[in-house]
């Protein structure tokens, strides 16, 4: 006979993969699931509001709306043409330059925007018709805008990063920023040797010869802006004050820096840009705010214990426990968008990561880099439709371009998965 639980997270589940599948706004789909688990568990519906409440009224959550104000003044700044300037004098002299320059100015500027989304808008707005006037394919443009936007979620100040540390409870922020470091860097690396490859047989051209006079320059035009990083790391991991502070002296910094220094911003332009943020504010906070009701119920019906006995049940082996985690998290990637997973996964998943001996900031990377991949699998991917629309590519083209730079990722993936000193190395070195 079928307890009462077991009913219960049937209908938790069954009903938000349902809605799922059915296209609802996903922060509908998850609150709608919890309100049928409550009714049939008989709770009252003050709950849902509490719950709510209670996912939002934190003071390290505060941090998230600044790093995204940060990240939309700093993109509509002006700040996009100078980083791929500096990419261009870093490595537009090799062959396939533009691909590498595309490469490596997400690596510069997702640790300014902290997003896989507004990287792909901005920079591939600029790169892509830059690349195909060149001579590069449109679709190998595209794959290579869209795959290499997901270095800024790993590199910081990463939204994402505070959201995962806030759903594990107590990882500290500033040790997963400087796990991303390494991981970003390596992970355009495998880009870049993707590319390498690929535009040696396409015969893409190199840019200009290195010039170390021309990077200095550069260097010089983009210090404000990589500034701006530097703040935030270094102040949060020196203790100097918290992520939610070193975020809102991050808004102030950038604010300065495009109406001030740039100048890519007037007023009547960061009040627009303020609107937008707002926007997008919007979606996230009530993301988290549902995504709290759904922890509850999944909490209350020991759903993390009942994953870990039946994932254990399976096999004991960490070898295949690791990847089964990985392949649960990039299932997921392929229909639900990257916060509501890092907000209902992790507490479910990280118990069973941690008893196989996976550090918490190791496995924040990995499941950062998961849902990356998932923002470039249809049929939920926003980056792929993004970068699709940007590029005026159809999407099928840009899957079938995409999938050598989807095993580049998956290498990645298995490297940070099986040898932890990958993310563990800065953390370890700096904050102990």
């Amino acid at each position: 006979m079928i307890d009462t639980n077991t009913t219960a997270i049937a209908i938790l589940l069954i009903s938000f993969l349902v809605m799922i599948f059915l296209r609802f706004q996903i922060a509908y789909a998850v609150a709608l699931s919890s309100i049928l688990c409550l009714l049939y568990q008989g709770l009252p519906l003050t709950t849902v509001c509490q719950q709510m409440v209670k996912g939002i009224s934190s003071f390290s959550l505060m941090a998230v709306p600044f790093f995204i104000t940060m990240g939309c003044i700093m993109g509509k700044g002006g700040i996009s043409e100078k980083l791929i300037a500096l990419a261009d004098a870093c490595v537009g002299w090799m062959t396939g330059g533009m691909a590498m320059v595309n490469i490596v100015a997400s690596y510069f500027f997702g640790g300014i925007s902290g997003s896989a989304a507004a990287d792909t808008a901005s920079l591939g707005s600029i790169l892509i018709p830059m690349m195909v006037e060149q001579g590069y394919d449109d679709d190998f443009s595209t794959a290579v805008t869209i795959t290499s936007s997901c270095e800024g979620l790993l590199v910081p100040p990463s939204h994402n990063m505070v959201i995962y540390a806030m759903s594990a409870g107590g990882v500290s922020v500033g040790s997963l920023f400087l796990a991303g470091y390494i991981p970003g860097a390596l992970l355009a690396l495998s880009l870049m040797i993707g590319s390498y490859i690929i535009s040696k047989k396409r015969h893409y051209p190199k840019g200009d010869a290195f010039s170390f006079k021309t990077f200095i320059k550069q260097l010089g035009i983009s210090f404000w802006a990589l500034a701006a990083v530097i703040i935030v790391v270094v102040g949060v991991v020196g203790g100097v004050f918290t992520a939610t502070e070193s975020a809102a002296i991050a808004v102030i910094y950038s604010l300065i820096v495009s109406v001030f220094i740039y100048k890519g911003l007037d007023w009547k332009g960061v009040w627009k840009t303020l609107e937008q943020c707002v926007d997008t504010l919007s979606i996230v906070l009530i993301l988290i705010a549902t995504s709290s009701i759904f922890g509850y119920c999944l909490t209350t019906l020991h759903v993390p214990d009942l994953a870990a006995r039946t994932i254990i049940g399976i096999t004991r082996n960490p070898v295949l426990i690791a990847l089964l985690l990985n392949l649960i998290l990039l299932v997921l990637g392929c229909i639900m968008d990257m916060a509501p997973i890092i907000l209902i996964a992790t507490p479910i998943l990280l118990p069973i990561a941690t008893s196989i001996g996976i550090d918490p900031v190791q496995f924040g990377i990995m499941i950062v880099l998961n849902c990356g991949i998932g923002l470039l699998t249809p049929p939920v991917g926003a980056v792929l439709f993004i970068g699709s629309a940007v590029g005026k590519v159809k999407m099928e083209r840009v899957v079938k371009a995409t999938l050598p730079f989807y095993i580049c990722m998956i290498l990645v993936l298995m490297l940070l998965t099986f040898i932890p000193e990958i993310s563990m190395f800065l953390p370890n070195l700096l904050m102990k």
